[in-house]
């Protein structure tokens, strides 16, 4: 150490300045507009396509069909890159990212997370293709008929 005394006119020169940094986690942040945070799933207007899958660098979602129409999706967090890349790929928005950020768990099994569809999408999806079934019967019967 050559000059000892100079830290100490940076550190009284401080003293009477506002903090650089805030009381994280009992102050909350505020985050940017276009933050990218854990990514949520809407299994109502997800059509299966798979781009989210195929556009992922990390392969961390897997969409596995439920029934007719109906999808959910698996995320690992742990593998995801919060790119978003998913997000901009999918043609009916049924991923978007959330401002959820505090996302950090000791079980890394937790971080394996599963998006369900719900019980209303599921009801939808059966009730859209119990009437193309019997729109399907209907063209058919009257396709048997004679003219």
């Amino acid at each position: 150490m050559k000059r000892p005394g100079r830290i100490l006119k940076v550190a009284l020169a401080s003293v009477g300045k506002k903090p650089a940094t805030i009381k994280y986690p009992a102050e909350k942040i505020d985050l940017p507009e276009k933050f990218r945070g854990q990514i949520k799933f809407d299994a109502g207007l997800c059509i299966g396509c798979k781009a989210c899958m195929r556009d992922c660098p990390s392969d961390a979602i897997v969409i596995n069909k439920i029934a007719a129409g109906v999808f959910e999706a698996v995320f690992e967090l742990d593998r995801c890159l919060y790119c978003a890349q998913c997000v901009d790929s999918c043609p009916k928005d049924a991923l978007i990212i959330s401002p959820e950020f505090e996302l950090a768990q000791l079980d890394r099994k937790k971080l394996k997370v599963t998006f369900h569809a719900s019980e209303e999408v599921i009801a939808k999806a059966a009730a859209a293709a119990a009437a193309k079934a019997e729109k399907a019967a209907a063209k058919v019967k009257s396709e048997e008929s004679p003219q």
